[in-house]
C-alpha cells in the first residue's frame, strides 16, 4: 500500500487501519525508510497482559539485556524484510515526517 503526505506533511490512514492499529504511533527512522509502530492506549497494561508472569524472578538488568537483544534481532529482520520487498516492488514511494 502506498500513501502520500498532504501539503502540511500529514499522512492519512484509512478508518480500518486506525481501528486495527490505533491512532498513536511511534516513528522509527532508518537510513532508508521509516516505520510506524502502534502505541497502545495503555502500554503498561498491554505489556502485562501479553507477558503475564514471564518477568517474575528476573532482574532488571536481565530484562534490559533480553529486550535489547530482541530489539536488535527485530530491527535486523525488518531491514532484511524491507530490502527484499524493495527488490520485488522496484521503487517505493517516500514520505516525510515532521515532528
Amino acid at each position: 500500500m502506498a500513501v502520500e503526505t498532504d501539503d502540511n506533511g500529514r499522512l492519512y490512514l484509512s478508518a480500518a487501519q486506525r481501528e486495527k492499529y490505533g491512532e498513536k504511533f511511534h516513528v522509527v527512522e532508518y537510513d532508508d525508510r521509516i516505520e510506524l509502530i502502534p502505541i497502545d492506549e495503555n502500554p503498561l497494561q498491554a505489556v502485562q497482559e501479553a507477558a503475564g508472569n514471564v518477568f517474575e524472578g528476573k532482574s532488571t538488568e536481565e530484562l534490559r539485556t533480553e529486550a535489547r537483544e530482541q530489539a536488535r534481532a527485530d530491527a535486523e529482520a525488518g531491514l532484511q524484510r524491507g530490502k527484499s520487498s524493495e527488490a520485488s516492488e522496484g521503487s517505493e514511494p517516500s514520505a516525510e515526517h515532521d515532528e
